[in-house]
């Protein structure tokens, strides 16, 4: 690993002034960055934590019956702090990685990287999140662009994530038993004026909406809706662990389980 500075500011503003160095670059929990700096992949001159700022930190439900959540919040206070509020999430977070990786990664973090077998992307996809930096708001729509792309610009920073909270939600995840990211897997949200399917894990492209089964759901919220649909093999990651129509085959039969489990 090369040498670096270390920066832990305690408010946004300073943690914006200290990414305006050269090379700098936001730490959130470590969990992907760390590694690629250790195999020489990623060499930033100074590390801004963002773990120390109290204003990015903790979950709450606001007025609006959003479910507020600060970019530095770890996924275990996630899993404890969301429960009653939005167990759809809770539960999602709560199969992250292992207690070590739930206990240091942090949601900002993950939507940042947008790892295109991350959980996170799938939740705020289909809840229509905002995510807000401290520069503007993102819709969940705008905000994936890509594997491994959003729409941040250099040095932005993921200060709070917006979830309208679900009458009912689901993730069902088929994980890769040796990383514990997901192989695919797919989030379901059912609010008043719709359902919303997102889909990671399987993708090219990332995280996406399936669209047909959300038109299904919305007229039925059962899966016997989805019965008659089928997803297409195509832009599927093809890897060792399952081939495109596998994971095509991966992404209704978990929507099914979603839909009974939030039902």
């Amino acid at each position: 690993m090369h040498n670096f500075d270390f920066v832990k500011p305690g408010t946004v503003a300073d943690a914006a002034a200290a990414l305006q160095g050269d090379e700098a670059q936001p730490l959130g929990g470590g969990q992907t960055l760390i590694p690629t700096m250790k195999q020489r992949l990623a060499a930033p001159e100074t590390l801004v934590s963002l773990i120390g700022i109290a204003e990015m930190q903790g979950v709450c439900k606001t007025d609006a019956g959003e479910l507020s959540i600060g970019g530095a919040t770890t996924h275990a206070t996630v899993e404890a702090e969301a429960a009653s509020l939005f167990p759809g999430l809770a539960g999602l977070a709560g199969r992250i990685g292992d207690p070590a990786v739930r206990n240091r990664g942090t949601i900002g973090g993950s939507l940042a990287n947008n790892d295109p077998a991350a959980c996170y992307p799938a939740a705020a996809l289909a809840t229509g999140a905002t995510i807000r930096t401290d520069k503007r708001e993102i819709a969940a729509d705008d905000y994936f662009q890509g594997m491994f792309t959003t729409a941040l610009d250099e040095g932005e920073i993921i200060v709070e994530v917006r979830m309208p909270i679900p009458e009912k939600s689901n993730y069902q995840k088929f994980l890769q038993p040796a990383s514990r990211f997901a192989l695919t897997g797919v989030f379901v949200a059912k609010y008043a004026d719709g359902v919303r399917v997102a889909v990671t894990g399987a993708s090219e492209e990332g995280v996406f909406r399936w669209t047909e089964a959300e038109q299904a759901l919305g007229s039925n919220f059962a899966a016997d809706a989805i019965s008659g649909l089928s997803v297409s093999a195509d832009g599927m990651i093809n890897d060792l662990h399952g081939t495109p129509e596998y994971r095509a085959h991966l992404v209704k039969v978990l929507t099914g389980r979603a839909v009974m489990a939030a039902a």
